[in-house]
């Protein structure tokens, strides 16, 4: 098997993921680390035998392929970098916190012709692949009510945790930008492109930063279903992360990504599995409990915290090296920056927006949240 060669650019917590699993997959040879800092790559690349630059031309020519990791606004500038250079990239998510960043990243790897790909590892749950399954096969008739809940925590020493946590520029945003992009992944990927938007945000109990807490937003999407989403870090010590969709049969499934204190990358596990909460398809109504049970001897057999990084790290590679389209493209993440920003532009106007959306090269206000 031809291997790439690897490597990752920012040495941050979620780093360690990433190259952990590009030192194992027999797809990859994991060879360099970059940062600003000399120092710190250095001392990252050591941990898997790799080398460490402060240099990112100089790193580049030594990969075919990277993940960036660096904070979300420092996304699109490495990334452009490495596509000029002929390096396929993988971008923690989201993929960018403006759609200007995410039009430049995804005009540069179409004229590269490089791979480019973000992170949404929760695709390859078991329970969100029978709710994609279920939708795909018509068993819900077609998908008419999508909704979204995610309502967790995120407390004071963990915006102190980084310098970026917690600003506009340095993070991009809050709930929105940071913890909620699965979820929001998901539910286009169930319910499809939006048609209308209308939504709002605040900062509800985290008067030490700045970026929103919690958001809500009323959805039609342009097959005719209305959706849903309310998303929060406002709520000790964390809940879940839902996503259900509800069919034109009457028949509803869904899936619980996410349940107790919210996981935090590099820092804390995955405290409990991802099932199938919803599940009233005719004639697999019993499956619930079933799939119940099997999900959650299965999380016990593994790292969740790694694996399903493992799983998509994988495909992109894969992607590489059979010439196709990775699962998560820049196509796809960049539907979830459109969302998100949707929301902070809806909340700016007080009125719904119509989709798609174009970035807003005549305005400065990062599409509302400076304001």
């Amino acid at each position: 098997m031809k291997r790439l060669r690897t490597g990752v650019i920012g040495c941050g917590k979620v780093s360690h993921t990433h190259a952990g699993a590009l030192s194992e997959l027999p797809e990859s040879e994991f060879v360099a680390a970059y940062s600003r800092s000399a120092d710190k790559a250095e001392a990252f690349a050591a941990q898997y035998r790799a080398a460490g630059y402060s240099d990112l031309e100089a790193m580049l020519k030594q990969v075919d392929a990277v993940v960036v990791c660096t904070p979300h606004p420092f996304h699109a500038a490495p990334t452009v970098q490495a596509l000029e250079t002929g390096v396929h990239v993988l971008v923690e998510k989201p993929l960018a916190s403006s759609l200007q960043d995410c039009d430049a990243m995804i005009s540069t790897a179409a004229k590269s012709g490089c791979k480019l790909a973000t992170v949404s590892q929760r695709r390859w749950y078991a329970p969100a692949l029978r709710v994609k399954q279920a939708i795909d096969g018509g068993s819900i008739g077609s998908p008419v009510l999508g909704m979204v809940t995610m309502l967790g925590w995120r407390d004071e020493p963990y915006y102190r945790s980084d310098p970026w946590r917690g600003s506009w520029r340095m993070e991009g945003g809050g709930v929105l930008v940071n913890q909620a992009p699965h979820q929001l992944d998901l539910l286009l990927w169930f319910m499809g492109p939006i048609a209308e938007l209308y939504g709002c945000w605040d900062n509800l109990n985290h008067p030490y930063i700045e970026v929103e807490d919690t958001a809500i937003a009323v959805l039609r999407f342009a097959g005719g279903g209305l959706g849903n989403i309310v998303v929060s870090n406002s709520q000790k010590p964390g809940l879940y992360g839902k996503v259900h969709v509800h069919g034109s049969n009457g028949a509803s499934v869904g899936v619980q990504t996410d349940g107790g204190a919210m996981f935090i990358a590099g820092v804390s596990p995955v405290l409990e599995p991802p099932v199938n909460d919803l599940w009233t398809v005719p004639g697999q109504e019993r499956m619930l409990e079933k799939w119940k049970q099997e999900d959650t001897e299965f999380f016990e057999t593994i790292d969740a915290a790694s694996y399903y990084h493992r799983l998509q790290i994988q495909d992109f590679l894969q992607a590489i090296l059979e010439d196709r389209e990775p699962l998560v493209s820049g196509e796809e993440g960049r539907k979830t920056v459109e969302l998100f920003t949707g929301i902070y532009r809806s909340n700016r106007d007080g009125r719904p927006v119509r989709f798609p959306l174009e970035p807003e090269d005549d305005r400065q206000d990062f599409d509302g949240r400076f304001a």
